[in-house]
């Protein structure tokens, strides 16, 4: 199993990095991971629209999800269209949600073009099993754990602080975390984002093999925010970076 970023920019798209989009791929089966804002043209340059196997949303912000805009677009008018619908899923509305974002009647709304489906605790796509959980986000949010074979990868989405994401990460090979908020800022608002130590906290208690920090806006800086979340885990910290490729 292989973990691409494509982008990793905290809340908006960064000078040099769209916002939240990673490209799992095992046994030739391609799984997007959110497709936020500027994400569709980074991940071209890793695949072709059609090779698209599914797409996973944790939420329903549009730094995770609006780019589903241009790949609609694309699927419905790029030459050797109309290709096979597109699975995509995430939180209960997202057919909905996303034919509003376009303007679009809600019905066919994207139907045509992308096959909705709402996250359960366990779904198989692909050569992958995907386990769920909610987080702690405005909107209904989830954590994504992607298993294969005996390796597994827990994405947070965004969320405060919770049990619920400890007992989804247990044991897991890769923690990707998101760090949006600074570490000791009494201004941080409640059960939005992590911090880096919130994460590293995270990650210690789940007894992770690796974290890998991400979703940092572009007014913070990731060494900074990744150097803060050593000071809460003792394993392997690294830095989610356009287009790194992480081996799992």
């Amino acid at each position: 199993m292989k973990l691409t970023v494509i982008g990793c920019s905290g809340s908006v798209p960064g000078p040099d990095s769209a916002a939240s989009s990673y490209l799992v791929t095992a046994d030739g089966f391609s799984l997007v991971l959110d497709l936020g804002s500027g994400a569709l043209g980074s991940l071209q340059r890793h695949l072709a629209v059609p090779e698209i196997g599914a797409i996973g949303l944790s939420h329903l912000h549009p730094d995770h999800c609006m780019d589903l805009c241009g790949l609609y677009v694309a699927a419905r008018y790029a030459p050797g269209s109309p290709i096979p619908r597109i699975p995509v899923f995430g939180p209960p509305g997202t057919s909905e949600r996303m034919a509003l974002a376009y303007d679009l009647p809600l019905d066919p709304g994207m139907e045509e073009e992308l096959e909705f489906h709402t996250w359960q605790e366990v779904q198989r796509i692909g050569p992958f099993t995907i386990r769920t959980a909610p987080m702690v986000h405005p909107v209904p949010a989830y954590a994504l754990r992607v298993e294969y074979g005996n390796k597994s990868l827990v994405y947070t989405g965004d969320t405060g602080p919770n049990d619920a994401l400890v007992e989804l990460a247990r044991g897991a090979d890769v923690l990707l975390s998101e760090a949006a908020l600074p570490d000791n800022d009494p201004s941080n608002p409640a059960d939005l984002h992590l911090t880096p130590s919130d994460a590293g906290e995270h990650a210690k208690r789940a007894g992770v093999k690796r974290l890998v920090i991400t979703h940092v806006p572009p007014w913070f800086d990731r060494d900074t925010q990744a150097e803060h979340a050593r000071r809460t885990f003792s394993g392997p910290v690294e830095i989610a970076t356009p287009h790194a490729v992480f081996d799992i």
